[in-house]
């Protein structure tokens, strides 16, 4: 993958987690507004868990785009914004069990409150109370299993999302040893650099130093020679 490739790539995954983040906001503040009945509110949880999946995968796209980063700084400042994100994701999930609570609760207040308001009919509305007292009860079953099985997934997210940051951690904490195994490294090539330079320097100078001995013992030959002949 090419650098262009790769940047173009991890941009577009961060604007997705934003574009995704927003939507999941949107959707907390409509189960907020829902009036009922249940049938609504399930459409909007299907869609709200939907919509969690998908940011679940984006996050996990920009991990794996962090730990191919070549950059240590920048592998860093990812993994950062990946635990970053991993954590509004939990928050966020925190928000979406509320509002889902808080709507069923609403739900089932004013399901009770228009129940009770037929109490005072007649006979005829009083079958139908009963009636709609045993549809409520039924109700009320469901909410609560949809509520626990809510917290059952909310509980499995939440530690998944433990388990990842607790993997971020130690990932961070590899790549700062392996940075300072690299300026260590480093130190020691440019130590050994400077000595290469100086016994370079030093050879130089012994070969200078040959030769003007040769030179001086060439011209005490050719003195020795030329006194002989003359």
């Amino acid at each position: 993958m090419t650098m262009d490739n790769y940047k173009y790539l991890l941009d577009s995954v961060r604007q997705d987690i934003v574009n995704e983040n927003l939507s999941i906001k949107a959707l907390i503040q409509d189960i907020h507004q829902c009036p009922g009945p249940m049938e609504e509110l399930n459409e909007l949880n299907s869609d709200g868990r939907a919509k969690l999946a998908t940011l679940r995968n984006h996050i996990e796209t920009l991990e794996t785009l962090a730990k191919e980063c070549i950059n240590f700084d920048e592998r860093k400042d990812l993994l950062e914004e990946v635990k970053n994100n991993r954590e509004q994701l939990t928050s966020t999930l925190g928000a979406f069990r509320k509002a889902n609570v808080a709507c069923m609760l609403a739900i089932e207040k004013a399901n009770k409150k228009q129940l009770f308001s037929e109490a005072d009919e007649e006979s005829v509305l009083r079958h139908r109370l009963k009636k709609d007292k045993a549809s409520l009860v039924k109700m009320s079953s469901n909410v609560t299993e949809q509520l626990l099985a809510i917290s059952r997934q909310l509980a499995d997210t939440t530690q998944q999302s433990s388990n990842t940051l607790d993997t971020l951690v130690n990932s961070s904490g590899n790549v700062t040893s392996t940075q300072q195994e690299l300026r260590d490294t480093g130190s020691v090539i440019a130590q050994s650099g400077q000595l290469l330079a100086k016994y370079g320097r030093r050879e130089f100078t012994d070969k200078v130093v040959l030769l003007f001995a040769f030179a001086f013992f060439l011209a005490c030959v050719l003195y020795i020679v030329y006194k002989r002949l003359f």
